[in-house]
């Protein structure tokens, strides 16, 4: 994996990486060689972050982009559950302050991120910010229903991406702002719903799999929702 397609001498951004995904990008990114540094942010880093709090995000952004030519940018933040909440099986599991929370962590976050990142990309040359969105955001793929503060905020930041994308290229014509569902990822995330049979990866196997889907893409693909495999995703 050399990610050959971005100019070298860039800086590459991991939000979210003190998580398996994100460790796991972090390291890979970092053996490519590609990019001068890779600038990784978490709740445990200096500077650290928090979704919820906005000027974290803002800080993180300006020192990144004091670093250098912000060529790569991966938001692998992501919520699922917590000993406080779990994924609702029916409506009357339904609760205002979880679906806030799923929103705040799993849009709005992001969204700020994309706020105080996408000014900072080059104007000119290829330039990928990417968040980690979920095939259970679609709507158009879902057939078995629940969870539904996952679903609906994961659909939310699709929709945040795609219109994120339409104002980066009016600046950064070069540049792609994409969703990307990283497939079934062996993590403490998604240990307690892992179904017998279902295929997953390991963190380092996902990494590369969503790297090499970043470093095929060009810039038509800017707006888009992939899988791991760098197949469209229906919204």
């Amino acid at each position: 994996m050399d990610l050959a397609s971005f100019p070298q001498a860039g800086v590459a951004v991991v939000f979210g990486a003190g998580g398996g995904i994100g460790s796991a990008l972090r390291e890979a990114i970092a053996a490519s060689g590609r990019f001068t540094e890779v600038v990784a942010f978490s709740r445990s880093t200096q500077p650290s972050i928090d979704l919820l709090d906005e000027d974290s995000l803002e800080r993180a952004a300006v020192f990144a982009a004091e670093r250098g030519e912000l060529r790569l940018v991966i938001d692998a933040t992501g919520f699922l559950h917590d000993d406080r909440q779990a994924p609702e099986k029916s409506l009357r599991q339904l609760d205002a302050a979880n679906l806030a929370r799923s929103f705040a962590l799993n849009a709005i976050g992001p969204a700020l991120i994309m706020k105080h990142l996408l000014p900072r990309l080059p104007r000119s040359g290829k330039a990928v910010f990417a968040t980690l969105s979920a095939r259970l955001g679609s709507i158009g793929d879902n057939r078995l229903g629940g969870w539904y503060s996952y679903r609906a905020s994961k659909a939310a930041l699709n929709q945040l991406v795609r219109t994120a994308a339409v104002e980066l290229a009016r600046r950064s014509p070069d540049a792609l702002c994409i969703a990307l569902h990283p497939g079934t990822v062996a993590t403490p995330l998604t240990d307690p719903f892992a179904a017998t049979g279902l295929q997953s990866h390991s963190p380092p196997a996902a990494a590369r799999h969503l790297l090499a889907v970043v470093d095929q893409l060009t810039r038509e693909a800017s707006g888009g929702f992939f899988d791991w495999r760098g197949h469209p995703v229906p919204w």
